[in-house]
C-alpha cells in the first residue's frame, strides 16, 4: 500500500487507519501470522494499531497482546496464564526515557552514580533474562531518548551527575547487551526522536493528559521503525536495488552529454550529492545488498558512465547490469530471474516518475520509493527500512561474489550441449553435515529468507532454531556447495523430527541461487544415510502450498516418495528407506 511506504503522511495514516486496515486484509495477500507480546511503560494502543498496519503491509499478520498500562516489569518477570498461553513469537518492550526510577542528584558521589546505574541496568537485564527463559522468543527493547530538558546546561552531556550523560550511560550498556546476546534488538528510539525533533516528540502535555510517552503525531515514525526490525527477524527484509542511472546515480543524461560532461565527484555541490548517494550504495553493497541496474541507455554508454573517474561504484560492483531499449518492467523480471530471487525482493529507484509509475503498476510486490531531489535520496532509502539487519553473517558479505561467480557459471553454461556435461565442469563438492554453532545463524537465516524452495514454509526464530539444535529429536543437516567458480555458502537447510522409526520433514529448503545443480539429491542421500544409522524406516514429506513456493509442489514425487494425499492445504508424501538408491552423479559429498 503506496500510503504505507516512506516518506508517509502521519496524519492520513492516523485518520484513516482503520479503513486501510479493511483494504489490506481484504487484499487477497498471503501473510505469516506472527504473536507479539507488547509490554509498555506507558500508553501502548495507538502505537498497536498502526504497527500493525505496516506489518500487514510487509506479509506479516499479527496478533497483538498487551500488557495493562505500566505493568511491563510485573508481566515480564511473573507472566499470568493469559500471556504464558498467547506463547509470543517476539516481545517488545516499549519504556522510554520515562520509566527510569531514579536519577542522579546533585549532590550523588560518583560511586552513588554508577551504583545507581548499576541497579537501572539491572533492572532491565533481569527482565530480559525473564522474558528469554519463559518464550524463548526475541526481544526488542527500546532504548531511551535525550531528556527533553539539561539542568545543568551543555554540561550535562558530560558531567557524572547529568540526566543527559546517565541516559547515554545506560544506553550504552543496553548496546553491550545487545552486541553480546542473540535474539536481542534495540529498538532506536534516540534516533527516531532526534531526527523527528525531541521537543515535538517529547512534548508533555500527551504524557500528563494521555500517558503517552510521545506525541501522537510522531506514533507512525515510531511504529514504522519497530516494525522494520520485527519484518528483518522474520525474513521480510529486501534483497537488491535495481537502479537507472541518467539523473539518478549521476546527474546528466551520458549519451547526451558524454561522460565528462556528468555530474560526479567533488566539483560541485549537485556532482557531490550524487557522490555521497553512490558511495551509500557501495556501503550497502559491503553489507550484501545486491546491486543492479536497470537503465534505457546503451550498454557502452552506461559502462563508460560507471567508469567515471569520480563515481564511487564501478562495473564490477554491480551483479547485473541491464542497459538497453526494453521496457523496465521487463528488465526487472529478468534480472530477478538472473539472481534467481523474486521481483518483490527488489527495490526500483528511478528518478523518473512515469518509469516508477509502470514498474509499480507492472510488477508485482516491487517496491518502489518516491525519491525526489538527489540530496534527498540517500535519506528515503535509509528511513525506508528496505535493508534492516538484524542478522549479519560471513555470507553476507560474500553474497555479491557469489551472485557474480552465478553469472559466470551461466556463461559456461551456454558453451555446453550436455547439461549433465556443464555440472561435472563445475567441479561441485558439498559439505553436508549435523548443524553446528559457526553456521547456526546462517541456517536460521536461511530459513527465514527462503521462499521458492521451502516446503513447509516453517520459519525459526534463532531461539527456535538453538532449541533444535540442542534436542535429540530431529536429524539435521545443513548443505554447503563450494564448485570451481567459489563458495556458494551454506545453501540448503533439512531438519526431520524423529517419532521411533519414521522421519517426518519438518523443514526442507534450499537457496534458489543453486537450483538445478542436484544438490537437493545430494541432501537427499546424506539424509537416508543418516535414517539408516539411526533405525529410521520410513521418511514422511510434506508440501504446504504458498503464493510463492509452486515450484516445490511436486519435489518429494522427483525424490521417489510416494503420494499419500492431497487436498487443497497440501499433500503428504512417503519413503521407505530400504532399496533406496543414491541420486546425486555429478556432486563429490564430504560429510561429518
Amino acid at each position: 500500500m503506496k500510503e504505507l511506504e516512506y516518506p508517509f503522511d502521519s496524519a492520513y495514516i492516523m485518520k484513516k487507519r482503520r479503513s486501510m486496515k479493511k483494504t489490506l486484509i481484504s487484499d487477497g495477500t498471503v501473510r505469516i501470522k506472527k504473536k507479539i507480546a507488547v509490554l509498555g511503560g506507558s500508553t501502548t494502543s495507538d502505537i498497536v494499531s498502526i504497527m500493525e498496519l505496516f506489518l500487514l503491509n510487509s506479509g506479516i499478520e499479527p496478533e497483538f497482546y498487551q500488557s495493562e498500562y505500566a505493568q511491563y516489569w510485573q508481566d515480564a518477570m511473573f507472566p499470568d496464564e493469559t500471556l504464558t498461553a498467547f506463547a509470543p513469537d517476539i516481545v517488545f518492550i516499549h519504556t522510554t526515557n520515562r520509566n527510569i526510577t531514579a536519577y542522579p542528584a546533585a549532590s550523588s558521589t560518583r560511586q552513588e552514580v554508577s551504583e545507581l546505574l548499576d541497579n537501572e541496568y539491572s533492572r532491565f537485564t533481569q527482565m530480559w533474562q525473564s522474558v528469554k527463559e519463559h518464550f524463548q522468543c526475541p526481544i526488542i527493547q527500546n532504548n531511551f531518548e535525550m531528556p527533553l530538558f539539561r539542568l545543568m546546561g551543555n554540561r550535562d552531556s558530560f558531567d557524572y551527575r547529568g540526566r543527559e550523560r546517565f541516559i547515554s550511560r545506560l544506553n550504552e550498556k543496553f548496546y553491550e547487551y545487545a552486541d553480546s546476546h542473540d535474539n536481542f534488538y534495540i529498538n532506536d528510539i534516540n534516533f527516531i526522536s532526534a531526527q523527528y525533533g525531541l521537543k515535538s516528540w517529547s512534548n508533555p502535555s500527551y504524557w500528563n493528559m494521555y500517558k503517552y510517552a510521545l506525541c501522537f503525531e510522531a506514533i507512525p515514525e515510531f511504529a514504522f521503525n519497530t516494525a522494520n526490525i520485527i519484518k528483518s527477524v522474520f525474513g521480510k527484509n529486501k534483497k537488491a536495488i535495481a537502479l537507472d542511472l541518467d539523473n539518478t546515480l549521476w546527474g546528466g543524461v551520458v549519451g547526451d552529454d558524454g561522460v565528462e560532461h556528468i555530474q560526479i565527484g567533488q566539483e560541485t555541490g549537485v556532482a557531490q550529492s550524487y557522490y555521497e548517494f553512490q558511495s551509500y550504495l557501495k556501503a550497502q553493497r559491503e553489507l550484501g545488498v545486491l546491486l543492479t541496474v536497470c537503465s534505457k541507455n546503451d550498454e557502452e554508454n552506461a559502462l563508460t558512465g560507471l567508469r567515471h573517474p569520480e563515481g564511487a561504484l564501478k562495473p564490477e560492483d554491480f551483479a547485473v547490469i541491464k542497459a538497453n531499449w526494453e521496457n523496465k518492467d521487463r528488465n526487472i523480471i529478468e534480472t530477478a530471474s538472473q539472481l534467481n530471487i523474486l521481483p518483490d525482493s527488489i527495490v526500483f529507484v528511478d528518478d523518473n516518475p512515469a518509469e516508477r509509475a509502470i514498474v509499480s503498476a507492472q510488477v508485482s510486490g516491487v517496491s518502489v520509493p518516491e525519491i525526489n531531489s538527489v540530496e534527498e535520496y540517500i535519506q528515503t532509502l535509509d528511513r525506508s527500512g528496505f535493508f534492516d539487519i538484524t542478522t549479519f553473517s560471513d555470507d553476507d558479505l560474500k553474497r555479491n561474489e557469489m551472485y557474480k561467480a552465478n553469472a559466470q557459471r551461466a556463461m559456461q553454461q551456454a558453451a555446453f550441449g550436455n547439461y549433465t556435461d556443464y555440472l561435472l565442469s563445475l567441479d561441485m563438492k558439498a559439505e553436508i553435515g549435523d548443524f553446528t554453532p559457526m553456521y547456526l545463524q546462517r541456517i536460521t537465516q536461511l530459513t527465514n529468507k527462503s521462499n521458492q524452495f521451502n516446503v513447509t514454509t516453517k520459519r525459526y526464530t534463532p531461539a527456535e532454531m538453538e532449541a533444535v539444535f540442542e534436542s535429540g529429536e530431529y536429524i539435521r543437516l545443513y548443505g554447503k556447495l563450494i564448485d570451481k567458480f567459489g563458495d556458494n555458502g551454506v545453501v540448503s537447510v533439512v531438519i526431520g523430527k524423529k517419532a521411533n522409526d519414521v522421519l517426518n520433514i519438518d523443514l526442507w529448503i534450499m537457496s534458489c541461487r543453486v537450483l538445478k545443480r542436484e544438490m537437493e539429491f545430494a541432501m537427499l542421500d546424506e539424509l537416508v544415510d543418516r535414517c539408516k544409522e539411526q533405525g529410521i524406516k520410513t521418511i514422511m514429506g510434506y508440501y504446504y502450498p504458498t503464493a510463492k513456493n509452486k515450484m516445490v509442489k511436486e519435489l518429494f514425487g522427483t525424490f521417489g516418495f510416494d503420494k499419500i494425499s492431497e487436498d487443497e492445504n497440501g499433500s503428504v508424501w512417503k519413503l521407505e528407506v530400504e532399496g533406496y538408491q543414491k541420486k546425486c552423479s555429478v556432486i563429490s559429498i564430504n560429510s561429518d
